[in-house]
C-alpha cells in the first residue's frame, strides 16, 4: 500500500494532534505513514513517498508559519504537482483565510487536493479528529 508523508509544524500541539489523527487514518486503511516535522522534510524526500498530508496552523496575519514550514513548502511545492496531497491545520483567530490562501497557492502550482482541507479552532475536537482520520484514508 501507499507510503504517506505527514509533514507538519506545530507550536502548541494542536496541529500535531491533527497530524497524529491523519497517521491513524492512514494506518487504519493499511497504509504506511511517517510523521515528519517540517524542519526535517526536504524536496529531495518527495520521491520516497506516494502521497502527502501537510499540516500548518495559522500564524500572524493568517499566514503559514514563516521560519520553518513556509520555506519548506516553497521549496517542495513544484515537486508536489501531480501527487496526492491534503492540507490541515488549526487556528486561534480569524476565519480560515490562511487555509483558503494555501489552497489557492496549491492550485496555482498544479497541486490538486485529494480531499477537502480540515481546519479547527484551537484544540481539535472529536469531529476534527475524525475528519483528519478521513484525510489519511483519502490518501490511499
Amino acid at each position: 500500500m501507499g507510503k504517506i508523508a505527514i509533514v507538519y509544524w506545530s507550536g502548541t500541539g494542536n496541529t500535531l494532534a491533527m497530524a497524529e489523527a491523519v497517521l491513524a487514518g492512514v494506518q487504519k486503511k493499511g497504509g504506511q505513514g511517517t510523521l515528519l516535522a517540517s524542519a526535517d522534510f526536504t524536496a529531495d524526500m518527495i520521491a520516497s513517498y506516494d502521497a502527502f498530508a501537510l499540516g500548518c496552523p495559522s500564524m500572524g496575519a493568517e499566514v503559514l508559519e514563516e521560519s520553518e514550514f513556509e520555506p519548506m513548502f516553497s521549496s517542495c511545492k513544484a515537486g508536489l504537482a501531480g501527487k496526492k496531497v491534503v492540507l490541515f491545520g488549526s487556528y486561534g483567530w480569524g476565519d480560515g483565510e490562511w487555509m483558503r490562501n494555501w489552497e489557492a497557492e496549491c492550485a496555482e502550482e498544479g497541486i490538486t487536493l485529494a480531499a477537502p482541507s480540515v481546519i479547527c479552532n484551537d484544540s481539535p475536537d472529536d469531529e476534527a479528529i475524525d475528519s483528519c482520520m478521513e484525510l489519511g484514508a483519502a490518501l490511499l
